[in-house]
């Protein structure tokens, strides 16, 4: 039976305290919404429907490209109202699946459930057992178990709110029921509002079953509402993802110190050390390991490469057996062939560092080619930059560079070349050949020190 997912993403969030909607809180990186449409695209749906009211627009653009169908709820007159918005032309034999943008953190399998529920004519209903219902709506039971409707914890008794299952809002039912009974719904409760959860009410009285499917812990259905749910969600997913890492044979040394916030690929033998931050594709090859403190970004390592603590790497393709840091810098555009070495406070942006090459101390390489097993000394400078344009360095395969050397671009170092201590470098040094550039060294007798008047 096809699947149509609405998800409901209207609301304005003002416990975010934040001008920004809250269905576009980052959450691992990514948008709250994105992780519900992620679930929901797991399902294979006919068509995923969104709901939205406040900053409309603004959630909308960050969504382009998405295959998703877009209602405004221009006023919020509660969830049944919502859903109202997402009905019309929905195929009566569909299975409507109802989803919140601020729920996050739910399972493709639990909604699995919630639709072959639902596909059987029944309606669905995602609960879940809480030590602390507080905020929620109340699953009311009748004597044999079965469920007879949801009070809101506003319209709820004393001792109905003593009731620890609650509804998480999630529900699946048939889409020509459901249109039914959204018609029917009245605002007849203390918030004056349509609630969604009243079709379980008019379903009961209608004999159509309502099943309740429990979630596999409260932790899936956490909806966000404030900084400290959000921060507590990310935890949460923090441990998540790290659990997949170690199941796959990655060894995450500290689980709880590490952000993936995109998609980050592992191959075998992988070790990560704690507070190593992740953010959009990052491919690690087998037997690499990853320092402390590092931050990676959109970047792929091949295998057997060791990455020291305190880098930052961006943008870059790094090659096997390679080493980077500590205190290094890969900034965008970067390449390092097999075996290639960045030591200690060494920043390389838009250059190609050859195979068995080293650069290793006190440096910076910027629009360089750089052949094999090159040696660039401590202190080198590639002047990349006139002002207005960048130009290229070029170095050949076997050329030394001695510490603190110049190399004023554009300019090329022949291949076994080796430039001397201190030199600047402004025209082609000849390959095989020793190129200084050094004025005269003086001193001045008796010159004196400036010292302070007082």
């Amino acid at each position: 039976m096809p699947t149509t997912v609405i998800i409901l993403a209207a609301g304005q969030g003002k416990r975010m305290r934040s001008d920004l909607p809250k269905v576009l809180h980052p959450l691992a990186g990514r948008p709250l919404l994105q992780h519900v449409l992620t679930s929901a695209t797991a399902l294979k749906p006919r068509e995923i429907r969104v709901v939205h009211g406040h900053g409309g627009g603004q959630v909308q653009a960050a969504f382009l490209g998405q295959p998703i169908g877009w209602f405004h709820q221009s006023v919020q007159k509660g969830t049944g109202h919502a859903v109202q918005q997402a009905l019309p032309k929905i195929p009566a034999g569909d299975v409507v699946l109802i989803l919140y943008g601020d729920v996050p953190l739910v399972q493709p399998a639990t909604l699995r459930k919630l639709v072959a529920k639902a596909a059987r004519g029944q309606v669905a209903v995602l609960t879940a057992g809480m030590a602390n219902p507080t905020g929620y709506g109340r699953i009311l039971r009748g004597e044999r178990g079965a469920v007879l409707a949801i009070v809101e914890e506003k319209d709820a008794s004393p001792g109905q709110r003593q009731i620890r299952e609650v509804n998480t809002g999630l529900i699946a039912c048939p889409a020509g029921r459901l249109a039914k009974w959204i018609g029917r719904l009245k605002p007849n409760n203390a918030q004056k509002e349509y609630y969604l959860t009243d079709v379980i009410g008019l379903a009961v009285r209608d004999g159509v079953p309502v099943t309740a499917v429990a979630a596999e812990s409260e932790d899936e259905v956490l909806g966000i509402n404030d900084k400290a749910q959000l921060a507590a969600a990310e935890k949460i997913l923090r441990r998540r993802l790290a659990g997949q890492l170690m199941a796959a044979g990655v060894t995450v040394v500290d689980p709880d110190r590490i952000d993936i916030r995109g998609e980050l690929v592992c191959g075998r033998d992988v070790v990560i050390e704690p507070d190593v931050i992740f953010e959009g594709v990052v491919h690690v090859g087998d037997g690499v390991r990853i320092g402390a403190f590092t931050w990676i970004r959109n970047t792929l390592i091949g295998a057997g490469t060791v990455v020291h603590p305190h880098c930052l790497l961006e943008d870059g393709v790094i090659g096997p057996n390679c080493e980077v840091g500590p205190y290094a810098r890969v900034r965008p555009g970067t390449e390092m062939a097999e075996g290639a070495r960045l030591g200690n406070f060494v920043e390389v942006k838009k250059s190609v560092i050859g195979r068995g090459s080293k650069v290793n101390h006190l440096t910076y390489i910027g629009d360089a080619t750089i052949g094999e097993k090159v040696n660039v000394g401590a202190g080198t400078i590639t002047c990349n930059y006139d002002g207005a344009s960048k130009h290229r360095t070029v170095i050949g395969d076997g050329a030394f560079i001695g510490s603190g050397v110049e190399l004023v671009a554009p300019v090329e170092i022949g291949a076994g070349a080796t430039i001397g201590a201190g030199s600047t470098i402004t025209r082609p040094a000849p390959p095989g050949q020793l190129t200084l550039e050094r004025s005269k060294q003086l001193t001045i007798p008796g010159w004196k020190r400036p010292v302070k008047g007082g």
